[in-house]
């Protein structure tokens, strides 16, 4: 199992799904939401799985709600002039706004108006899903610079009777458990988050479709965050009990360094697989402990599923000052980040791929491994690594010990220790 490499060509296959992407005005629900998803199908090597949830149907503890759909919104001054355009960025207007259509005053129109003072140049990404009002987000000096007197204001959107639309990738593997990758698709204009992961998630499902052969069933799932996740909850009782291993992407575009955030039990094979991925790269990644808040990996670990499913990201979410703003644009990610971080996912997809118990079938002592070819020719020199990872391959293949077992408790990349169980089991002194 060779050590996943970035693929330049790769990388820029993602970013420019991000930038087809980047402009569309997406939601929990809505027509955006839906030209999302099928513009990653285009990418995608079969087709989606589709499904649209009804307003009004009860997921679990939440009911979909109406339907959201804009087609303009603005604030003009005095002389018509428009003083926020959603035409110029769609996050100048709350997601999820009721429609409205007034003239007010710039002391009743402030209430509805979000900036960052910190951030004078920057507009805030703000949502408004289960409670009915409105608002505009803009930068603070535009909001500083607004005279008083009269503004019209205009929110042409609808909030109907509809559907919530969520998509599905299902590769069949040799085992019908599954491998569960699962990243939201509801967020408009920003790129990190969370364009990034959906960009990866799309790329990963292209190589493990070229694959001959997979051992796990893969599902991808591409659904609106919270409610999504929820409703494909409700509706796929029949699969959880088959989800092996999964990860929730999300932030997968920046120049941070990666963040895994372990599942409720904390020491579960996708765990363990991460963690000795993001060791491997001696990269200043980090491991942090499951908290139930952030993505829908709280969804997925919530005491009626407990599934195994951790969640990787570059950047935690809330913890750098470009997220939820319009600083999150296609300049604050890159084509050689997304090739890191397929690399990066790739690699945990190839432990948990490769991770198998073996026995040793030569168990009385060590089996000469010169006479097969296995070993150095000259001893008395020290020995290289694949040589150690076959001896601690023979001494720990008792039927109970795992290829990630032995890696872990070798401290040599699970790679070398992966490579040094296939040449022994070719020689004939393991058996699975």
């Amino acid at each position: 199992m060779p050590e996943a490499k970035p693929d330049t060509g790769a990388g820029a296959r993602m970013y420019a799904l991000i930038e087809e992407l980047y402009p569309i005005c997406r939601s929990i629900t809505g027509d955006g939401l839906r030209d999302t998803l099928a513009r990653i199908e285009r990418q995608l090597p079969a087709p989606m799985i589709r499904t649209e949830v009804p307003t009004g149907t009860a997921v679990l503890d939440w009911t979909v709600p109406r339907e959201w759909n804009i087609r303009d919104a603005w604030i003009a001054d005095a002389s018509g002039a428009r003083v926020v355009d959603f035409r110029a960025s769609n996050l100048h207007v709350v997601n999820y706004s009721a429609p409205v259509r007034a003239r007010m005053s710039l002391a009743e129109l402030r209430p509805h108006l979000h900036a960052l003072p910190d951030h004078p140049d920057w507009i805030p990404y703000r949502t408004t899903y289960y409670a009915e009002t409105w608002g505009f987000c803009l930068r603070q000096r535009q909001l500083d610079a607004l005279p008083d007197g009269d503004y019209d204001v205009c929110i042409d959107a609808t909030l109907e009777p509809g559907h919530l639309s969520y998509g599905e990738l299902v590769l069949p593997g040799d085992s019908p458990d599954e491998v569960l990758l699962s990243t939201h698709v509801c967020h408009p204009s920003l790129c990190n988050d969370n364009l990034s992961a959906i960009a990866v998630a799309t790329a990963l499902a292209r190589e493990l479709a070229a694959r001959p052969r997979r051992r796990w069933t893969y599902r991808f799932v591409f659904a609106p965050g919270t409610i999504g996740a929820i409703a494909w909850l409700a509706q796929h009782r029949d699969v959880v009990p088959r989800v092996h291993a999964g990860m929730t992407l999300v932030c997968l575009g920046s120049a941070h360094p990666f963040t895994y955030k372990r599942t409720l039990v904390g020491d579960a094979e996708i765990d363990r697989a991460v963690a000795l991925v993001l060791h491997d790269r001696a990269a200043g990644d980090q491991l942090i402990d499951f908290f139930p808040y952030g993505y829908d990996e709280r969804q997925y670990n919530s005491p009626g599923f407990r599934l195994p499913v951790g969640s990787l990201m570059r950047g935690r979410h809330g913890m750098f000052p470009e997220y939820h703003t319009s600083a999150d644009d296609l300049g604050f990610v890159s084509a050689e980040r997304l090739a890191e971080s397929l690399a990066v996912v790739t690699g945990i997809v190839d432990v948990l791929e490769a991770n198998r118990r073996y026995r040793n079938l030569a168990p009385d002592g060590e089996p000469q491994l010169g006479k097969r070819g296995l070993y150095r020719a000259t001893g008395g020199t020290s020995i290289p690594d694949l040589n150690l990872a076959m001896l601690w391959v023979l001494t720990l293949s008792d039927g109970r010990s795992s290829l990630l077992d032995i890696a872990e408790r070798s401290k040599l990349p699970f790679a070398t220790i992966h490579v040094a169980a296939d040449r022994l089991r070719d020689a004939a002194l393991l058996g699975e």
